[in-house]
């Protein structure tokens, strides 16, 4: 499996692990649904600072996120 796809497929289970929806995601990181939605479904690359706001919500490390550990 590719690092994009651990990413997208991270990005989502921390959500469902919350038990939040993608649009109380995006809105708690400052983004609009439909671009909260492109990064879940992995159609974009998901911008560090999404990643790093992401990593702050979660209060996970960022290499988490990017499957890096």
């Amino acid at each position: 499996m590719s690092r994009q796809v651990k990413l997208y497929r991270r990005i989502r289970d921390l959500r469902e692990d919350h038990d939040l929806t993608q649009a109380q995601v995006a809105k708690a990181i400052g983004l609009h649904l439909t671009r909260y939605q492109t990064y879940e479904r992995g159609e974009v690359r998901v911008p560090a600072e999404v990643i790093e706001k992401l990593a702050r919500f979660y209060h996970v490390r960022a290499d988490y996120i990017l499957g890096l550990i």
